[in-house]
């Protein structure tokens, strides 16, 4: 039986996170046993869907800085404590000896990390037999505008990995899009689909809604939430049923303020633990464009309206608003015009337009993983994934 080690580490959203349940998944699915290292905060509906966890001491982000790391009781990072999880991440590669190792985002990402991962690798590269090294990372990158930086990911791709698998369809965007020295490593890159949720089977009936408005965790999501509450009365679906998933990090102080704002045939929840099968029941989905909410809108079929989230620093989903505008897949509405009066022109947009055709987009992204994954412990061609 293939084994697999999955590196996974969030640090401050944790759409990586359930892009990687979902993989795992399909891998264990197709006979294939994982074993996933786990490093950061527990989160709610964590699923390991058949993996072995090892869960290593904690690590987040303090507040909004990528930059700077504690544990989970707030503390900065110390050396003890990274060596603490580097020594635990050496035992578990030892005690399973893989015959995969997956990172999830490094080198493109997690470059924080790099105190046990670096380590990792190393070890993994000195085993005998050693594993085959895969770098899994979405479709579109943060953009850096450093070359330094980009250098430097070329240089651990290089020296360290066998393969990157890219989590989607090349035929909507390719890896050159956003990393710009992608043409350098163009014999490594497998291209998988997008990592969708399996097919959406029921889930509560009374989960029905016309509209859905959801921003992930929620911590970045008040602003949307807010204009979009505000945007149903004026909204040519004013009159429909509506349901705002607010996020779990959406403040007790700003739920009081949007139940002020409300009108009409409104629900809110905090959470909807089947929300792909939820918006396969419904007409609108108002949202982010981050990957896994844009995955679950195409796996659903539903029309969009995408509002990207932006701080000035994040590329990642205007990137992808951007594409989906450019494709006829979502009606956009950039991060200067989120506001009640352009979200309602959104919604009239993209219920005057055809329903977008989706069909082309691969989607089999979790179980194209598991295939390649076969193929290159079986010594098989991955041409098609190119």
């Amino acid at each position: 039986m293939t084994r697999v080690l999955f590196y996974v580490q969030h640090l401050m959203g944790v759409g990586h996170v359930f892009r990687a349940m979902r993989i795992v998944k399909a891998l264990t699915a197709a006979g294939i046993a994982v074993d996933m290292a786990y490093g950061g905060e527990p989160i709610p509906n964590f699923a390991a869907n058949g993996a072995r966890v090892h869960f290593l001491p904690p690590v987040r982000a303090v507040g909004e800085a990528f930059n700077k790391l504690e544990d989970a009781s707030g503390n900065p990072l110390s050396d003890d404590y990274k060596d603490r999880r580097r020594d635990m991440l050496l035992g578990i590669l030892e005690a399973t000896r893989p015959d995969i190792v997956v990172t999830e985002a490094f080198p493109f990402g997690r470059r924080q990390m790099r105190f046990e991962l670096l380590p990792l690798l190393a070890a993994a590269r000195q085993m005998d037999p050693r594993p085959i090294l895969l770098s899994s990372v979405r479709d579109i990158l943060q953009e850096t505008g450093r070359i330094d930086k980009d250098r430097e990911t070329i240089g651990y791709l290089q020296s360290l990995f066998d393969h990157v698998l890219v989590h989607g369809d090349p035929g909507l965007v390719r890896l050159e899009r956003t990393f710009p020295l992608a043409h350098e490593i163009g014999d490594k890159v497998l291209y998988t689909g997008m990592v969708v949720p399996d097919e959406p089977h029921g889930g509560a009936q009374d989960e029905t809604y016309d509209v859905v408005v959801s921003v992930g965790g929620g911590a970045l999501g008040r602003k949307l939430v807010m204009a979009a509450a505000a945007a149903k009365r004026h909204s040519v679906l004013r009159d429909a049923r509506w349901c705002i998933v607010t996020g779990l990090r959406f403040s007790e102080e700003d739920r009081a303020d949007l139940q002020a704002h409300l009108s009409g045939d409104v629900i809110l929840r905090r959470f909807l633990p089947d929300l792909p099968s939820v918006l396969a029941r419904a007409r609108l989905s108002i949202s982010r464009a981050g990957y896994n909410t844009v995955a679950d809108i195409c796996a659903a079929g539903c029309r969009a309206v995408v509002v990207p989230l932006s701080d000035g620093i994040e590329t990642e989903q205007i990137r992808r608003a951007e594409i989906l505008a450019e494709k006829g897949l979502a009606v956009t509405v950039s991060h200067e015009r989120e506001t009640p009066e352009h979200l309602a022109a959104a919604i009239g947009s993209a219920m005057d337009a055809p329903p977008p055709d989706r069909s082309r987009i691969n989607l089999d992204g979790a179980r194209n993983t598991a295939r390649i994954l076969a193929d290159l412990t079986a010594g098989r061609s991955v041409e098609r994934y190119r």
